[in-house]
């Protein structure tokens, strides 16, 4: 049934797919609405230095889109603010009775600005830069004598202006984790019809799967393969490549998400990038089989070889696939193994050229790599699946029974 104009206008505000389509223009109005929330706090409350809830809600939400990174980010704020009062009151406190000697007030505040600068750049980072600047907001002249309630009140209005910011957040919220899935999901699936598509350069009679689609009465996917496809005259097709640069775009794309997502989700920062680094390597090994599959075009191959490749292309885009369904599934779904290859055991593959031995060299690499990444999916999965949110699951479950199709990201 074809969505009504309502259902198209409200989606990206309730379902949580829709949203990271639109994420930029969310991400906008989010802000927007926050900082006119901060204005109309400060219209009521009246709190001197009002001004720094809105520049803190702009500070937090103008440059971060997903929930793990504005929370870090707001952490540390309030962080640094809490310790510049506490810096700030105990140096009023210890210095009090210093009376008239200027020298000694000023040269102290450079002392402890000094350490603060040191420890900022060795550890504390935006906290210590936040603890700085708080102190000095406190501190920053002897000769008024209203200044420590003045720095009090910047500090309460940033406090304040957290608060907000995490709130608009929580109403509207972006997470990094579900990105992440997205990201990794379509790239599996284009690896996979990429990996298809090389097979096509070698033989006519390698079949192209179909996208996995979960149904309501299985756990599992389902493969159909078309009966026939044709070898493209060309070396390479161009479509392949273009399919290519889509996947090393997306690849790029996961980075700034990695440390948000560990944010969310509490997996480890290290585990993230091993998987980042192990998506990379499984592009490169596709890249690779890519630009060797016209040179094998023309070079013979006995039927067993030719039989054991093609069921190893089966199996290796049907576990990428998998992985790419279980990855969208809102269903705690479990990854598979994937079939081991081992090429040492098949004595057939070391009478073939050194181009064919390559190649299968290749499949096996590839083989270790996928299973190596469903490992370490598999292992992180309770982690990033509850950082998912249980609206996510709900809304995406609903989607999918009224739609009978699966997610999928055009990036």
């Amino acid at each position: 049934m074809k969505p009504t104009f309502w259902q198209r206008f409200t989606a990206p505000f309730v379902e949580p797919y829709a949203r990271y389509q639109h994420a930029d223009i969310l991400h906008a109005i989010r802000l927007g609405v926050a900082v006119l929330i901060a204005l109309l706090l400060n219209e009521f409350t009246h709190l001197p230095h009002g001004e720094w809830t809105t520049i803190t809600v702009f500070v937090i939400l103008g440059l971060l889109q997903y929930q793990g990174a504005i929370y870090t980010k707001a952490k540390e704020r309030i962080l640094g603010t809490l310790l510049g009062v506490v810096v700030g009151l105990s140096f009023l406190w210890l210095i009090q009775d210093t009376g008239h000697w200027l020298w000694l007030y000023y040269g102290l505040i450079g002392i402890i600005s000094g350490i603060i600068g040191y420890v900022a750049v060795k550890q504390l980072g935006y906290i210590g830069l936040l603890t700085g600047i708080t102190m000095l907001m406190i501190v920053s002249s002897p000769d008024h004598s209203n200044i420590a309630q003045d720095g009090l009140y910047r500090a309460f209005n940033i406090l304040l202006g957290a608060g907000v910011a995490v709130a608009a957040t929580l109403i509207l919220p972006l997470k990094s984790t579900l990105m992440w899935r997205f990201l990794l999901a379509s790239n599996l699936e284009t690896c996979s019809n990429l990996y298809a598509g090389v097979g096509n350069h070698i033989d006519a009679e390698v079949l192209v799967p179909k996208p996995f689609k979960y149904s309501k009465a299985t756990s599992s996917a389902s493969i159909i393969y078309p009966k026939s496809s044709s070898v493209p005259d060309t070396p390479v097709n161009k479509s392949l490549v273009k399919a290519l640069q889509k996947i090393n775009k997306r690849l790029l794309a996961v980075r700034p998400h990695i440390a948000a997502t560990a944010s969310e989700s509490g997996i480890e920062k290290e585990t993230l990038e091993t998987i980042q680094r192990t998506h990379r390597n499984i592009i490169g090994t596709i890249d690779l089989l890519l630009s060797a599959a016209p040179r094998l075009a023309n070079i013979e191959i006995d039927d067993e070889n030719h039989i054991l490749l093609i069921h190893y292309q089966h199996e290796l885009t049907q576990a990428m696939q998998h992985m790419a369904a279980v990855l969208r599934s809102p269903n705690d779904e479990v990854f598979r193994p994937i079939t081991r290859i081992a090429v040492s055991e098949y004595p057939s593959v070391e009478n073939l050229g050194f181009e064919w031995q390559g190649y299968f060299w290749l499949t096996q690499t590839l083989q270790l790599q996928l299973q190596r990444l469903s490992d370490l999916l598999q292992t992180t999965k309770p982690q990033w699946f509850a950082a998912s949110g249980l609206r996510y699951q709900r809304r995406e479950q609903r989607r999918i029974e009224h739609k009978g199709s699966e997610t999928d990201l055009h990036l």
